[in-house]
């Protein structure tokens, strides 16, 4: 067997591989590339292929049904002057849709204040945007805002401009308190497994990472327009400090948080109702997260009541979001040196769904595996093929006590092959019945990228112990939650376990599980010493729709 043999380009970077295969028959192909017309059947035995092998119009002689492609792979040496290059962005106006059909196309400026499409559905990019494989392979090296504006100008379009959007990235992590802004770990006790550290921003969770730049971008687009918004924001109790963090101050901005009465940890609820900013209300809701995320759907659906107070959300259903959280997606794998499958522990489905935008923009994943607590909709889903929401059960870990995922239809709509009218009825029915029994096509796409495991809450106390005794290294419990979801994944392939949240954030479980309560970063000092300022309220729209009402006439 003749071996591969790489093909160099004048930046000094493997651009492709003459892979020497067997074919049936000769088929006359040719692709357009850097170097020139590429023949790709001439002779059959002699094709070229990108590094990574992904784009559908390159095959080894042979047509694409009949080749079992390797899987790709970013060992990739890449010279010096393609590091160098900046990304190529993306140009016109990027476009986007409701999940439900019926709101006309909007441009990301529009979508980042809107929030909740008025159809009721969520806005997605009306053609997703394409990162090739050498760009790619280039973010190796590169600073983590470098990567952000690769990806995060390509959904702008011409709703920023580049020193725009460059400046606020800038600004966003400028305050991170590691200058990798999402740094990889190798553990020793998981084979080939790596933990992605995303709880270095000012509130100590995920949520910063994209929540800083939205808070930015939605300022400035809010400036342009010279109207005022009200943000209103359901939290399972890092949304609403991030959302905080990021909001609280600015001119021309009210922002309402609701979160679940007792249902959030106590340092979660004192990150959000010590703020002292004037524009920041704070409403604990007798009731779940659901609960509240309900509320918020409800009077984004009353027509008069949103536009009046010209409503939006910086929670998860707001696409931007979706966006900057797909870049540590990007940054991690050129890091691991091979195709991984990353862990993602899951609530509301926004983070893991940020895996599958990053994998439709071009990025190789093996699988997003799913890890929940004991609220296990998601893998109910995943493993029965039906969407059926149960009683919310608290756990220690706290964020992910959700029962019905709102980004999930994000995941339908793509799985449906965009069929928003089936999405406009299943999600109807959803709510009617709180089931859903998924076409066996739409299952069946939804399982060729996610996996699903359910970690108990006796479970994530032994794992932060575990882990703990064996790493010398303290985890939150939501990460517990992956970390366990991971192990029946680890020895094939790298694995990349998301780490949502900083263990300080949940002093007690940790104790509990460790005996010793983690120690408090700086980001926490005098956080006990604040004076609290929030509202208790019954879990009824009406209610809450009178108390900003009543807030705003105050101001």
């Amino acid at each position: 067997m003749v071996k591969d043999e790489n093909i160099w380009d004048d930046t000094g970077a493997i651009f492709a591989k003459r892979v020497r295969r067997a074919c049936p028959q000769p088929l006359d192909i040719t692709r357009q590339s850097r170097l020139g017309k590429i023949p790709l059947a001439a002779p059959c035995s002699d094709a070229l292929r990108t590094p990574f092998d992904l784009h559908p119009d390159i095959w080894a002689c042979a047509p694409p049904s009949t080749i079992r492609r390797k899987k790709p792979s970013f060992a990739l040496d890449v010279g010096p002057s393609l590091l160098g290059k900046p990304a190529v962005t993306g140009t016109g106006t990027m476009q986007y849709i409701s999940t439900r059909g019926s709101a006309a196309p909007q441009d990301f400026a529009q979508i980042l204040l809107a929030g909740l499409a008025p159809d009721g559905g969520l806005f997605m990019p009306e053609v997703w945007p394409r990162i090739s494989p050498m760009e790619i392979a280039s973010f190796r090296g590169r600073s983590y805002q470098d990567v952000a504006y690769a990806i995060l100008s390509r959904f702008a379009g011409e709703s920023f401009s580049e020193r725009e959007l460059r400046d606020d990235i800038e600004a966003a992590y400028a305050d991170f308190d590691d200058p990798a802004i999402a740094p990889l770990l190798q553990l020793d006790t998981l084979e080939d497994a790596y933990l992605l550290e995303l709880f270095h921003g000012p509130t100590l969770a995920f949520k910063d990472i994209a929540m800083q730049v939205l808070g930015r971008l939605f300022a400035r687009a809010l400036a342009r327009t010279g109207n005022r918004a009200t943000v209103l924001a359901a939290t399972s109790g890092d949304t609403g400090s991030a959302a905080i963090a990021a909001l609280g101050g600015l001119p021309n901005i009210d922002v309402f948080v609701m979160h679940p009465k007792d249902r959030v940890s106590e340092v979660q609820r004192l990150q959000m109702t010590t703020s002292p900013h004037a524009n920041v209300h704070n409403i604990a809701v007798e009731g779940t997260f659901d609960d509240a995320q309900a509320i918020v759907k409800t009077l984004f659906g009353q027509r008069s009541f949103s536009r009046g107070v010209n409503l939006t959300a910086v929670n998860s259903i707001n696409f931007a979001r979706i966006a900057a959280q797909a870049v540590y997606y990007f940054t991690a794998a050129v890091q691991v040196g091979d195709v991984p499958t990353f862990v993602v522990p899951t609530g509301n489905f926004g983070d893991v769904f940020a895996g599958e935008a990053a994998m439709r923009m071009g990025l190789p994943i093996s699988q997003l595996v799913v890890a929940t607590n004991e609220n296990d909709i998601m893998a109910r889903t995943l493993r029965e093929g039906v969407y059926e929401s149960a009683d919310v059960q608290p756990t220690f870990s706290p964020s992910m006590d959700i029962q019905v995922a709102s980004n999930f239809e994000r995941a339908l709509f793509e799985a449906s092959g965009r069929d928003s009218e089936w999405i406009r009825e299943a999600m109807l029915e959803f709510s009617g019945s709180g089931s859903l029994a998924l076409p066996s096509g739409v299952f069946d796409d939804l399982r060729q990228r996610y996996a699903a495991h359910v970690t108990s809450n006796e479970e994530t106390l032994e794992t932060i112990a575990s882990v703990y005794e064996n790493e010398g290294i303290v985890i939150d419990p939501h990460t517990a939650v992956a970390w366990a979801a991971a192990e029946p994944f680890a020895g094939q392939g790298p694995l990349v376990i998301l780490s949502t949240a900083h263990p300080a954030k949940f002093p007690e479980a940790v104790a509990r599980a460790t005996g010793e309560e983690p120690d408090l970063p700086p980001q926490l000092k005098g956080l006990y010493e604040g004076e609290e300022r929030y509202t208790v309220l019954p879990a009824e729209s009406g209610s809450i729709r009178s108390f900003i009402l009543e807030k705003l006439g105050d101001a």
